[in-house]
């Protein structure tokens, strides 16, 4: 530990909208520090939320380097969203936020742990995980961990990093 105020597998934190977090797994800080700036954007008055994130290396297994995976609470703005990458020429794909798989996310200990309780649907729990701090809001998460960095250079990006999703995110903001 590089201090006492260290975190480690099995402390619970509380996020901002007081929910308990535990967390097992230290390599999963991302998505702690994304639940509070969800529940930021909730607390400020947000009407729509769309967060994108390096999240999960399951997402990147199941859609590859070019494609990244679309998770949202709320169908008229998964549309908009999609139609917006569509015409940016960012692959985006959806997922479901599977209900069931809720439960692998269970604590005993806290509201809900930072990682489930098996590696598969790994992109899933962690897309649920976020749901639970943005209140009902509609919401769209962008797992971007494949398309974050090209190996080759694609239509419309060269190697390295590409900033994938600030295109998507251009054309839903001026659209309409």
């Amino acid at each position: 530990m590089v201090s006492g105020k260290s975190l480690v597998p099995g402390d619970v934190v509380r996020a901002m909208n007081g929910k308990t977090i535990e967390v097992l797994n230290t390599d999963a800080e991302g998505r702690v520090t994304l639940a509070d700036s969800l529940s930021y954007a909730v607390e400020k008055g947000a009407t729509e939320i769309i967060d994108l994130a390096t999240l999960t290396g399951a997402a990147e297994v199941a859609l590859g380097t070019e494609i990244s995976a679309m998770f949202g609470n709320n169908d008229s703005l998964k549309v908009k969203v999609k139609k917006a990458g569509d015409e940016a020429g960012e692959k985006l794909w959806e997922l479901p936020l599977e209900k069931e798989y809720k439960d692998l996310n269970k604590s005993d200990v806290a509201d809900i742990s930072n990682i489930p309780s098996t590696r598969m649907g790994g992109a899933i729990t962690a897309a649920l995980f976020l749901e639970e701090f943005v209140d009902k809001k509609p919401w769209v998460h962008l797992d971007i961990a494949g398309p974050s960095f090209a190996e080759r250079t694609t239509s419309i990006n060269s190697k390295g990093g590409t900033g994938f999703g600030v295109r998507t995110l251009l054309n839903f903001l001026l659209a309409d």
